[in-house]
């Protein structure tokens, strides 16, 4: 069965439309309209071994906020809705990726409870166009809609690029380990029945 999902979402800020196929080859077509993001989740996709497609036309003559966040919204229907009923995944997924000085650790649980730890310090303000504090509204967004415990942590780092790469590296590579699916899993792995929150 095919664990995938195409989702549109418009509003008065943004109109969106992602196409994510979990058992992909890394392949990706993003176009958010900032540089640096696009960049990041062509990462998230290819070290997570998914297809992702995103459109993304926002109120960028604002800032870039409601993009980031809007597209990590629908990134996370995305993702639960191709998870379907959760049957047969690992769960659980923990990744250490370096880039240069910089250590990321991302842990998570496809849980059906959201929440967000990130313990996160970047020294630049920006990248480009890019606000650095919009990658914890994005990981935010991610985790409430797709039902993740979402843990992120700097281990060291000092680049702001370097630091956020290894972020959303580690990200996939968690996501990927999570999805995954085990046939010794009977149901899903909760001794509650239910991975609902």
């Amino acid at each position: 069965m095919s664990r995938s999902a195409a989702i549109a979402r418009k509003t008065a800020e943004t109109t969106i439309e992602v196409k994510l196929q979990i058992d992909g080859g890394g392949n990706s077509s993003i176009h958010s309209g900032i540089g640096f993001f696009d960049h990041m989740l062509v990462l998230l996709s290819r070290h997570g071994l998914f297809d992702l497609t995103v459109r993304c036309a926002g109120d960028l003559e604002v800032d870039g906020h409601h993009t980031v966040e809007d597209i990590g919204i629908v990134l996370g229907q995305a993702l639960k809705q191709s998870l379907g009923d959760k049957q047969g995944i690992k769960r659980y997924g923990t990744a250490f990726v370096p880039m240069d000085e910089a250590l990321a650790m991302v842990s998570l649980d496809i849980s059906g409870r959201p929440y967000l730890v990130y313990d996160v310090a970047t020294p630049a303000p920006s990248i480009g166009a890019y606000d650095c504090e919009l990658t914890e509204e994005f990981l935010r967004a991610l985790a409430v809609n797709a039902g993740l415990t979402l843990h992120v942590k700097l281990l060291t780092g000092k680049n702001s690029h370097h630091i956020i790469e290894a972020i959303f590296k580690a990200l996939g590579r968690a996501l990927d380990e999570a999805t995954r699916q085990d046939e010794r899993i009977v149901g899903v792995m909760s001794t509650k029945g239910t991975l609902e929150g």
